[in-house]
């Protein structure tokens, strides 16, 4: 039994090399990417659902960047505070503003998805460019960043959304380290060639995209993906990048408890288990590894079996993982995380097993 234990072991951590090193590498190991501005028109689309504490303080950003020509479309998702009027306020000062304003609908209530809909057919211009109310561009720049890597070909833009650095908050370093290893993962395998997901805090699309594909309507039933469910479905090898330049980067202000990072945990989860079987599939089998490789060393260190043969692959699995993961910090602006490594990653890792044991007993709440 030990011995079968043990082999299972060494599979285990031959998986996790084939992820961090053969996959994550294509990202963590890329060159920096370099900036071919372009003078698309863009337009940019935000949608809020009482955020106007948020876009109060964000909606000024996104006015200020720096790029020839451009618009906001302004999507108020029926709130119920004053966002509406907030909005209101930034079309009547801005000629580049445009607001949507969305009724509850019986059929739609609720739907975020609905609502973006009708942003992307307001929108006067063919390249759309994502992000949520509660996010802001890490500099004036981000339009021209995210947009010089449209091509003919790649219509698709998956960019990093981030979040802000709290200190002393060990939540803070947490969020940060998964929302790291994500974007590592989407980045990776959209540069092999099979992107899956993006998401809604900085991404970019040609409008057809939108279009070939229905929209939403295929998971329109769905409340969540209104980013990750649209990549997944629309997205290819042909017409999808990736852009991971500095200046491209958006953030957003973090869950300040566990108890309200868990909840949104558990809502993208949820989503996940909607991905095409092969998606699916590559997420599980690295998450299960993930879990195996902390349980199955425990039991063969409490009988001794093989300790020194077992200590070792630990430190081998550890370096390997540190190194990939490191390299990919370093693109995203990420590398204070890493001092945390590899107890942030336990954590993470039994955080996800919490997640998907809940999930599977209840159902998380989505957009409202």
């Amino acid at each position: 039994m030990l011995l079968s234990i043990f082999c299972l072991f060494i599979v285990v951590v031959v998986i996790q090399f084939l992820y961090y090193i053969v996959i994550f590498g294509k990202f963590s190991f890329a060159k920096p990417q370099i900036a071919t501005p372009k003078r698309i028109p863009i337009s940019i689309i935000v949608c809020a659902k009482n955020e106007e504490e948020n876009v109060k303080k964000f909606i000024p950003l996104l006015l200020e960047q720096n790029y020839p020509e451009f618009e906001i479309i302004l999507i108020d998702d029926a709130s119920s505070d004053e966002t509406l009027e907030i909005f209101e306020e930034f079309e009547k000062q801005n000629s580049n503003v445009k607001l949507v304003k969305v009724e509850n609908n019986e059929a739609f209530w609720g739907n975020k998805k609905f609502a973006l809909t009708l942003g992307i057919k307001a929108a006067k211009h063919e390249y759309l460019l994502f992000t949520d109310a509660d996010c802001f561009p890490t500099s004036k720049d981000w339009i021209k960043n995210m947009s010089s890597q449209f091509t003919a070909k790649k219509t698709i833009v998956l960019g990093y959304g981030a979040y802000e650095k709290i200190g002393n908050s060990f939540l803070n370093k947490l969020i940060r380290f998964e929302t790291l290893i994500t974007a590592t993962q989407y980045f990776s395998w959209a540069k092999i060639g099979k992107p899956y997901m993006g998401v809604g805090r900085n991404m970019a699309y040609k409008r057809e995209e939108f279009f070939k594909v229905r929209g939403f309507m295929d998971h329109m039933k769905i409340r969540s993906g209104d980013d990750d469910l649209f990549i997944n479905q629309a997205a290819n090898k042909d017409n999808t990048t990736i852009c991971y330049l500095p200046d491209s980067f958006t953030y957003s202000t973090p869950k300040t408890t566990f108890k309200e990072w868990f909840a949104q945990k558990r809502r993208h989860v949820s989503t996940a288990k909607h991905y095409k079987n092969f998606d699916r599939n590559q997420l599980s089998i690295f998450y299960l590894t993930q879990l195996l490789f902390l349980l199955l060393p425990i039991v063969l260190l409490f009988f001794q079996f093989q300790w020194i043969a077992v200590l070792s692959i630990i430190i081998f699995r550890y370096i390997f993982a540190w190194i990939a993961v490191g390299f990919a910090a370093g693109k995203l602006k990420e590398k204070d995380v890493m001092y945390w490594f590899p107890i942030i990653e336990i954590f993470l890792t039994f955080t996800h097993l919490n997640v998907f044991i809940s999930n599977a007993f209840s159902k998380p709440v989505h957009w409202k």
